[in-house]
């Protein structure tokens, strides 16, 4: 769900450019792998690099088509209008972390990240019944603006544009992680050249700023 709205943008831009359509289905990365594992057909897939190491390892994709279109760091959120606690270090974080009614994260790299982040800090067990991981393809910053979570955390991507909550801005340097999501072909693509042209736009420069707007970045 990290990549969806900027792919939606340069699906429609190079649609405009090569004027050959392109379709874009945006799942969470749980369900892409399992859809693509139990034999659903398609030209291309664009997941985080772990999962693309799987769905080669599985024989699921082309392992010498892989291409990195961008990388995103995790942000934090809270409901737009709510006090916004410090988060200018590393001990911030962790304090606006144990302060928090509840804590949202996702299912996707940044929440296997976060969760092994509270580990490292010691404090996993004593925030474990305020944790509320958001379901596959659900975005947290969605259930930050029900009510549901205080704090949120998630790739900036899927936190930007979005109503209801305010961005504090990202993990600090000396902890922050950055997803690389990267795209290739599926064995048994239908669409082989056209799927490679498509990537390679993708990876081109003519895609950057498309990439900036949605808070990820060129690898």
């Amino acid at each position: 769900m990290a990549t969806r709205h900027v792919l939606n943008d340069l699906a429609s831009a190079y649609e405009m450019k090569s004027g050959q359509r392109v379709a874009v289905e945006s799942v969470g990365g749980v369900a892409a792998l399992k859809r693509i594992e139990d034999g659903e057909a398609f030209d291309i897939v664009v997941l985080a690099v772990d999962a693309i190491d799987r769905l080669v390892a599985s024989g699921h994709v082309d392992a010498t088509g892989r291409v990195r279109i961008a990388r995103s760091g995790v942000a934090i959120a809270v409901a737009s209008g709510a006090r916004h606690p410090s988060i200018d270090d590393e001990a911030a974080v962790r304090e606006a972390v144990l302060a928090a009614r509840t804590i949202g994260y996702s299912t996707g790299p940044s929440g296997v990240y976060l969760m092994r982040l509270f580990e490292r800090w010691g404090i996993a067990e004593r925030i474990a019944s305020r944790i509320v991981q958001a379901p596959p393809g659900v975005a947290v910053g969605a259930l930050i603006a029900r009510g549901e979570v205080e704090l949120g955390f998630q790739q900036l991507s899927e936190m930007i544009g979005l109503e209801g909550i305010d961005v504090l801005g990202m993990l600090p340097p000396q902890i922050q992680t950055m997803t690389v999501f990267e795209g290739t072909i599926g064995t048994d693509a239908n669409a082989r050249p056209k799927a490679r042209a498509f990537l390679d736009y993708l990876a081109s420069p003519d895609a950057g700023d498309a990439k900036m707007r949605h808070g990820m970045e060129s690898c």
